[in-house]
């Protein structure tokens, strides 16, 4: 999703975008070439050698030699070090999505960590040129909410509304949980919105849960999420890039977390008073999640301040300094 946010910036710039994916989503093809960009289909992801000599393969053909503007950009965590040298090698500018320092050595261009939590001493080891694009200021959202760009959130006293989407995969199926909890909380009137993705394997459990409560609505493959997130008074969500969605749009916010490079941000949130961070998801309880969706729900200054706080985080723009950065 981030990758299609900075695509449409570039789009913006009259810039053409090519996706290169071993995404099995048809869905997921799909949105991208709706955008208008153009998808490439890699059978074999990297580790495979197959995955680089693709890659080139495919940016020599658009256009050789490299441009000034050619870019590659590269975003998952099975990426390392010896994939950036080998693209800088074959003579193409770089830019490398992070999210928490995980490579050996940045030989990137440019490395791009939009996270609160980024710091400059994930990057220690990389090239004197290597320019770094560091925090929210530089976060990448979608058109969609860009057009959310100043909206105000009323503060109700008691929530009523809660939107619920923790990922597209969840295996552990702590979607469930938080259902559960939804029916414990001691709240009346509570209206549920629960997003589910398309590789969720446990739609068929959470639908189950919810038939006997006409307050609770499973939506599988939203397309609406700035309308959805501006209907909630509340949300729990992973603590991936739905954070700065949310953030953009003042959204208080419940974070469960899924995976290490998750954990830093959902903890950072909480400690400046942006979120509520409640732990790792497996670990979690339907009683540990109660508890805290009962004090989100009925605290409306602890409310009021998330809101505020974030919507002072992320401004909507960081698609378009990237771009700038790059040209």
């Amino acid at each position: 999703m981030r990758c299609i946010a900075l695509g449409q910036a570039w789009q913006e710039k009259r810039g053409r975008v090519v996706f290169i994916s071993h995404c099995e989503s048809k869905k997921l093809q799909e949105r991208i070439i709706d955008e208008g960009f153009d998808f490439i289909y890699i059978e074999n992801p990297h580790p495979h050698p197959a995955d680089l000599d693709k890659t080139i393969e495919t940016l020599s053909t658009m256009h050789y030699p490299p441009s000034t503007n050619d870019w590659l950009v590269v975003d998952g965590y099975r990426f390392d070090s010896m994939y950036q040298k080998k693209i800088k090698e074959a003579g193409y500018k770089l830019l490398w999505i992070d999210d928490y320092g995980h490579a050996e050595h940045y030989y990137a261009d440019i490395v791009l960590n939009q996270n609160v939590s980024a710091e400059a001493s994930f990057y220690a080891k990389r090239e004197p040129a290597t320019r770094l694009l560091l925090g929210t200021r530089y976060v990448l959202l979608r058109r969609e909410f860009r057009q959310w760009q100043g909206w105000q959130r009323e503060i109700p006293a008691t929530a009523n509304k809660i939107l619920v989407t923790l990922g597209g995969g969840d295996p552990e199926n702590v979607t469930l949980k938080v259902v559960r909890a939804l029916k414990q909380v001691g709240s009346s009137g509570l209206e549920a919105k629960i997003v589910v993705g398309p590789t969720n394997p446990n739609l068929h459990t959470l639908q189950q849960e919810v038939d006997d409560n006409a307050n609770m609505q499973i939506i599988t493959n939203a397309t609406n999420m700035p309308e959805l997130m501006a209907w909630a008074d509340v949300a729990v969500s992973a603590g991936g890039s739905t954070c700065w969605e949310m953030a953009l749009l003042g959204l208080p916010n419940m974070i469960i977390f899924f995976a290490d490079n998750q954990r830093p941000i959902a903890e950072k949130l909480h400690a400046d008073n942006m979120a509520l961070s409640v732990g790792w998801g497996s670990k979690l309880t339907i009683e540990d999640i109660t508890q805290s969706l009962e004090k989100l729900i009925c605290t409306a200054p602890l409310r009021k301040i998330f809101s505020i706080n974030s919507r002072n985080l992320v401004d909507g723009d960081g698609a378009q300094r990237v771009c700038q950065e790059a040209m």
